[in-house]
């Protein structure tokens, strides 16, 4: 996708003849690139005479896929001012760096809440992270995974901690301020209120909205102040979570590339935190989104990373969700055998689970609920509809209340399974009871789950009943969110 033209690219097109690179040259070069970034790109010789003569600008990393093939042929750096195009991506790295030294971590995390809540707050502005948005890129988890794994704890985070205290109230905060434990209690209570909004209103919801602006306005002024080590680890602790959850909601509203973003720097910031689950959580998160756009094996990674650094440290409850994360990610990849071996790990891990464990409050949403719902998406990812039918209807048969989105989504599973087993009322009623939700909360990933029932049901249109919910559906898919 390109932005509007903006006159014909001059530069690009005399770059292009010195380096002796036809249009389809540069489109195969460019989609090569991509490929290796894992993604998927599709560009031809029409969509170069585009660039150069009409001036059409591709959004997303590819401005910079094209400068490093035009180097590639040149045999130097190209920067994208030489190729007319050094003002098409004011962000292109913003939020994408997982810094070593925790004072830079701050900076990298800073400056993306800033941009982001400035973007959004502009000309055009509005929905939740579309200045972030762009292409979905599952290489960018190559490097902060892996020095998380290396190093997954910071040795000191303390700052300015000699400095005498600044004044008593958080509305005088300045970098002299001493921060408290209190400050850090506040953001962990906000992130616990929001994942309840989130869940029972959607990622796209204007209460959703204040994520960032929490993160920007309360977050941001906390890590630029003073503080001991101790508190320093419960305030890191409580941004990470914040920020995870602002790369959820991202990624619920359908922008991925706003999410890796927000999950690189909840990494981070976790690792600042010293707090090795939450780690995880944030890799188990990563997994999700990897495993929903298509990446099943690099979704595997992600989970065994979270799985092998807490073994020891995460509570079962917390390590059963990373197993279930893993089933999910082996089954998308076609692996049946070592899928089942991850659930039954994950069904364990939750069987010796007590009430009494020192769980952290971001697990609260994990029962077996949660686990039989992922169950039914792992066996339908496999082929075992019957399996589907039996855990879809283990995990609808718990109560939902709050989790307004998840129950939508296990309907969807049902009405899938149900029409694949020939059972046409039971799929119609789970049907409409899902479309119903969906059109009650504001999520971009619980539309696209109705669309895939509607494919389902694409062979029983012949069925009133069927075309009814269609209709309905359809209705639904085309309301703002």
């Amino acid at each position: 996708m390109s932005i509007s033209p903006r006159g014909p690219n001059e530069r690009l097109g005399i770059l292009l003849t010195q380096a002796q690179i036809s249009n389809a040259g540069l489109a195969r070069r460019v989609n090569d690139l991509g490929a290796q970034r894992g993604l998927t790109l599709r560009y031809d010789k029409t969509s170069v005479a585009r660039w150069v003569s009409k001036g059409m600008v591709p959004q997303g990393p590819v401005p910079h896929l094209i400068a490093t093939a035009i180097g590639g042929k040149l045999g130097r750096p190209v920067p994208l001012e030489e190729i007319g195009l050094g003002d098409t991506d004011p962000t292109p790295e913003l939020g994408l760096a997982f810094p070593r030294e925790v004072s830079e971590a701050v900076r990298s995390a800073t400056d993306l809440w800033r941009v982001d809540l400035e973007l959004r707050r502009g000309p055009g502005g509005g929905r939740w992270s579309d200045a972030l948005a762009g292409t979905f890129s599952v290489a960018a988890y190559s490097t902060p995974v892996a020095r998380w794994l290396i190093n997954p704890v910071d040795s000191s985070v303390a700052r300015g901690a000699d400095e005498p205290p600044g004044a008593p109230s958080a509305a005088s905060r300045t970098g002299g301020y001493r921060v408290g434990q209190s400050d850090a209690a506040k953001l962990r209570e906000a992130a616990q209120e929001a994942r309840r909004w989130d869940s029972k209103y959607g990622g796209g919801d204007w209460r959703s909205s204040m994520v960032p602006e929490c993160l920007r306005v309360e977050a941001a002024p906390l890590l630029l102040a003073s503080y001991s080590d101790a508190v320093g680890r419960a305030l890191f602790g409580a941004t990470a979570e914040l920020t995870r959850l602002a790369g959820w909601m991202a990624f619920d509203t359908g922008q991925h590339e706003a999410a890796q973003r927000y999950y690189i720097q909840a990494l981070r910031l976790a690792r600042a935190a010293a707090d090795v689950p939450l780690g995880g959580y944030v890799l188990a998160s990563m997994s999700l989104q990897a495993c929903y756009r298509g990446f099943a094996e690099e979704a595997v990674d992600l989970a065994q990373a979270a799985l092998e650094r807490n073994r020891g440290l995460a509570t079962t409850r917390t390590m059963s969700f990373f197993h279930l994360v893993e089933a999910r990610a082996q089954a998308r990849a076609g692996n049946a055998a070592a899928s089942s071996t991850a659930l039954a790990a994950a069904e364990n891990a939750l069987e010796r689970s007590r009430a009494g464990d020192p769980d952290p409050a971001w697990i609260d949403f994990y029962a077996y609920d949660r686990l039989a719902a992922d169950a039914a998406e792992c066996f339908r990812d496999l082929g075992v509809p019957a399996k589907v039918r039996q855990f879809t209807r283990e995990a609808l048969a718990r109560p939902t209340e709050g989790f307004v989105r998840s129950h939508g989504l296990r309907l969807v599973v049902s009405a899938m399974a149900e029409a694949e087993a020939g059972n046409l009322d039971a799929a119609v009623e789970a049907g409409e009871r899902a479309v119903e939700v969906a059109g009650r909360i504001s999520s971009q990933r619980s539309r696209e789950y109705v669309l895939e029932m509607l494919r389902h049901l694409e062979p029983f249109q012949g069925e009133r009943r069927v075309r009814e919910l269609t209709e309905r559906a359809r209705v639904v898919l085309v309301a703002p969110a």
